[in-house]
């Protein structure tokens, strides 16, 4: 893969926006754009897996209630 391309900046209404190349397209359909002195940096923004999240949580102090086994429902035909 080349390391650079010339790309042509075009205006999208008060926007000012650009097409990525293929060889440059990102994953998803959200990136993070920031600036670094006269750099743009645009990064995909990380997808968090569910593991990840519940990892992140605190433990729940309390006790959870006993709950009743309830006896499963009846079928019902459709």
């Amino acid at each position: 893969m080349n390391p650079e391309r010339h790309v042509r900046l075009f205006k999208n209404g008060r926007n000012q926006a650009l097409r990525i190349p293929r060889e440059f397209e990102l994953p998803g359909n959200e990136a993070v754009i920031r600036k670094e002195g006269d750099r743009l940096i645009v990064e995909p923004v990380k997808q968090g897996s569910l593991l990840a999240l519940l990892a992140s949580w605190e433990p729940l102090k309390e006790a959870f209630p006993d709950i009743d086994d309830l006896p499963p429902l009846d079928e019902v035909d459709l």
